[in-house]
């Protein structure tokens, strides 16, 4: 089953997409705004998508169904991804990508973007899809599986933007640079910035992300 999503359509001609992935107990809506704040020049023509995570059962919050992308059994950072989720809903996140591939939009034209487990989702699809992509942009998140990238990865000189809050108590500022280093030692072209705000993302972050969406797809 496809994913539902909202989008901010393109003002002219369709030239490239960002697909951008919420976090938990969010859903597209909640990053929907995003897109007007980012003010990208129209003539970049870019398509920006915000798919819903299904609804299902989390462990971790006594198995209430929200909106997520994988269930979350243990906060300890090894185990708190479920990588059978995580690969779920990657497929699904990979159909959307074929889906802009086909209307005519190449894959260096397209950024996967997602907070949180949104980014884990993110990380993990990107390196792994068969087609480089534009970028990533992976926000306070961290790594599900990073012992199986060195061997599952299609591309290793894939750019990664990474930015953590120096406060986030939920996805510790040491995970997100964990999964850096991570991507960095598999080649990965990833940068890295942090700001004083929690788990969050902050207006400073926001014109990071600016400029770096236009040099990607300019």
């Amino acid at each position: 089953m496809s994913l539902e999503f909202v989008e901010h359509p393109v003002k002219t001609e369709h030239k490239a997409s960002v697909i951008w992935l919420h976090g938990l107990g969010d859903s597209g809506d909640g990053f929907l705004p995003v897109a007007t704040q980012l003010a990208l020049p129209d003539e970049l023509g870019v398509r920006f998508i915000f798919p819903h995570a299904p609804i299902q059962p989390v462990t971790l919050n006594g198995g209430m169904a929200m909106r997520s992308w994988y269930d979350i059994k243990s906060m300890d950072l090894e185990a708190r991804a479920d990588e059978g989720g995580v690969r779920e809903s990657a497929a699904k996140v990979q159909l959307l990508i074929e889906q802009e591939l086909a209307s005519g939009i190449p894959a260096d034209k397209i950024i996967l973007a997602g907070f949180s487990q949104g980014g884990v989702v993110s990380l993990h699809l990107a390196p792994r899809f068969t087609q480089k992509l534009a970028g990533v942009m992976a926000l306070s998140t961290y790594m599900c599986a990073p012992n199986k990238l060195a061997d599952e990865a299609k591309h290793t000189n894939l750019n990664v933007f990474m930015a953590h809050g120096r406060h986030d108590d939920v996805v510790p500022h040491s995970a997100g640079r964990n999964a850096f280093d991570i991507l960095q030692a598999n080649n990965m072209d990833v940068s890295w910035q942090d700001y004083p705000m929690a788990h969050q993302v902050c207006g400073e972050e926001l014109a990071a992300i600016r400029q770096w969406l236009i040099a990607r797809l300019s």
